[in-house]
């Protein structure tokens, strides 16, 4: 069995320990709801420190700890959502608009739900090539540029309270992508937005809110994976540890993106972006990194 490896499941986090599994929770955390892609600083920063890669079922399980602060952070929002939407199935009122809202994130999740689902062998396996430095590489430019796209040609006027059943749709196909390692749940939801026209901070507001359900399955799914994968009490103690160190700076990072998106644009992480694809591309090309 290769190092790192259950019943065909990665599962590298194991063998990092607490420390490290501890220093990679901030990371995984800031960069989960930043757009700028958790899986490729997962793979960076391993790499640049020789350590063993902690596997996609670690950053799928530390999808958890950007639940918590999403909720969190919007909590008003999401209490409406949720009250609003059971009352109006008490009343049988299926054009109140929390419930509305709540249906269309359900659409909006169904890409994802059907992809992940269908691509998790090959997602999850033990050395699988999406996760190779070359891909998340690639993925990085093209995200940086459509996101540079998007700050140039949007109109910057909508708000959530506008968005339709096709915004809903666009933006859960665009989610969908982010399954390829380095495009970034929040950087393709954002990018969709802002092409749909909403306004930056309303960008990130509908990113978010659209990606609570996509988010919590993954969480929870990945659990049940490693559960079955016979992961034992030292293991889910490891992830317990980044689940918690996570959700602390998964929040600093959504009250960052909040800021910069209010205060300025999207153009730092572009920028960022573009810098770390070009980076690993360089990087793996010259047998820095492997």
């Amino acid at each position: 069995m290769a190092a790192g490896c259950s019943n065909g499941l990665d599962i590298g986090f194991v063998e990092l320990g607490y420390a490290k599994v501890a220093a990679l929770g901030v990371v995984q955390g800031i960069t989960e709801l930043l757009p700028i892609s958790s899986t490729a600083h997962m793979r960076i920063v391993p790499a640049l420190f020789g350590w063993q890669d902690p596997g996609s079922a670690f950053s799928a399980a530390m999808q958890l700890a950007a639940l918590a602060a999403v909720v969190s952070y919007f909590w008003a929002d999401v209490r409406q959502l949720v009250a609003g939407s059971l009352g109006a199935l008490a009343r049988r009122d299926f054009a109140d608009r929390d419930l509305r809202f709540a249906l269309s994130i359900a659409l909006a999740t169904v890409p994802i739900g059907i992809l992940g689902i269908a691509l998790a062998p090959l997602l999850n396996a033990c050395g699988t090539p999406l996760r190779g430095l070359m891909v998340i590489g690639v993925a990085s430019i093209v995200m940086a540029v459509l996101l540079a796209l998007a700050e140039v040609l949007a109109r910057h006027r909508r708000t959530v309270e506008t968005a339709t059943w096709k915004d809903a749709a666009i933006v859960g196909l665009a989610q969908a992508g982010a399954l390829i390692p380095g495009v970034s749940r929040s950087g393709s939801t954002l990018t969709a937005a802002l092409f749909l026209g909403f306004t930056r901070q309303e960008a990130a507001r509908y990113s978010f809110l659209l990606g609570l359900p996509a988010i919590t399955l993954a969480g929870l799914k990945e659990l049940w994976v490693l559960r079955h994968a016979g992961l034992d009490s030292y293991g889910w103690s490891v992830l317990g540890l980044g689940l918690v160190v996570a959700s602390l700076s998964a929040f600093v990072a959504i009250w960052t993106l909040m800021r910069v998106m209010e205060r300025f644009s999207a153009w730092p992480f572009v920028i960022y972006r573009a810098a770390m694809g070009a980076f690993l591309i360089a990087a793996f090309m010259m047998g820095v990194l492997s």
